[in-house]
């Protein structure tokens, strides 16, 4: 019987992972342009009315808001919170008025001050996962296989205990590590295993089993298996340089397993039922609040890696769609028309909005209420 925490802790454990991963997103942008010079006209935590608020002596409005999905910072300059630009304002603008204006910056600060908001949770992930790394050091699994679980593709396909994996379909797995990263998103893929049995090396052909999993919150994944079981892990301890150099293998990781995922979708190997949205996170976020204070971090590192990726996806309305809005006008020397603009940015404004209510149907759908 699966239990899940109480829905209080739902609320918590949300507030307590987008909250803070909200405001370093959107400090980000801020800090940077601050540093240029541009000036912020509003600082917002949420969308919609404005529940609690400051202004500051440089006439900045911080502000706490309603609806708690995200953040902006409106710069001088911009028609709206997506830093959508009043084109016919710009043009009329007079010099006082360009001071400090977002629009009036150089390309390569406004490119900066966009990148600065994914980055920056970017480098909390990788601030959390060097931390971890440096407490409890670096752990390494064998390659070799130790046992078989009750039902194993390897097995079927020959493999037998002591044989060291080398490769998967020519990728090199140096450890057990390794071996899961090349399966875990590829269920039900044929792919050849390279092994050493004896000095001997043996390449076998293998259909990668399918399996899913419930966690101990009856939360299911579809994931790959070859039903294979490694050795005791081996501890090192690592100094601060390695655990950071760790933490960006393990962050390139998850972004790979997030762009495999997203690809699979639409091939169809996957189905869009997989996507999550708000009520999941907050979901999740209880979930991981009730195992303490480490599982709760790790998944806040998740959600931050998370953000930064949608966050760069060349969207309009996302920062991506601004940074590919300034590659063109860099390839081009000149911006990307008014009219141009608007349309992609209602385009793009169309397609979150689409992309929001589909996985928060997902997620009601998912919900112990309805029956899954």
């Amino acid at each position: 019987m699966f239990e899940s925490p109480p829905f209080w802790m739902w609320i918590i454990g949300f507030l307590l992972v987008l909250g803070p991963l909200i405001t370093v997103h959107e400090l980000g942008h801020y800090l940077v342009a601050r540093w240029f010079g541009v000036k912020a006209d509003a600082f917002s935590i949420g969308f919609g009315k404005e529940l609690a608020g400051w202004t500051d002596r440089r006439g900045t409005r911080w502000k706490l808001s309603a609806l708690p999905l995200g953040g902006y910072v409106q710069f001088k300059g911009d028609m709206n919170p997506a830093s959508i630009p009043d084109a016919e304002a710009l043009k009329h603008a007079a010099p006082d008025e360009r001071e400090g204006s977002f629009h009036f910056a150089p390309l390569w600060q406004r490119a900066l001050i966009v990148f600065a908001g994914p980055a920056t949770n970017l480098l909390v992930a990788l601030v959390i996962f060097a931390s971890f790394n440096f407490a409890y050091g670096k752990f390494e699994v064998s390659n070799s296989v130790a046992s078989f679980a009750e039902v194993s593709a390897a097995r079927e396909a020959g493999v037998k205990v002591g044989d060291e994996i080398l490769s998967i379909d020519g990728q090199p797995t140096v450890d057990f590590a390794d071996i899961g990263e090349r399966v875990l998103m590829f269920p039900g893929k044929s792919v050849t295993l390279e092994i050493n049995r004896d000095g001997e090396r043996m390449h076998l052909p293998v259909k990668i089993g399918e399996s899913v999993e419930s966690d101990r919150f009856g939360n299911e994944s579809r994931v790959g298996r070859l039903g294979i079981y490694s050795g005791p892990p081996t501890t090192s301890s690592v100094g601060p340089i390695e655990a950071m150099t760790l933490a960006v293998d393990q962050s390139a990781g998850l972004v790979k397993m997030m762009v495999t995922g997203i690809g699979q979708i639409f091939t169809g190997d996957r189905s869009i039922k997989e996507l999550g949205g708000p009520i999941k996170i907050a979901k999740y976020s209880g979930e991981q609040l009730s195992q303490g204070p480490i599982a709760f971090v790790s998944f806040a590192a998740l959600i931050s890696i998370n953000l930064a990726f949608i966050n760069f996806l060349p969207i309009p309305a996302l920062d991506g769609g601004h940074l590919a809005f300034y590659a063109a006008e860099a390839v081009r020397r000149k911006p990307v028309s008014a009219r141009g603009m608007e349309l992609a940015y209602r385009t793009g404004v169309f397609v979150v909005l689409m992309l929001m209510v589909v996985v928060t149907v997902n997620d009601l759908v998912s919900l112990p209420i309805f029956g899954s």
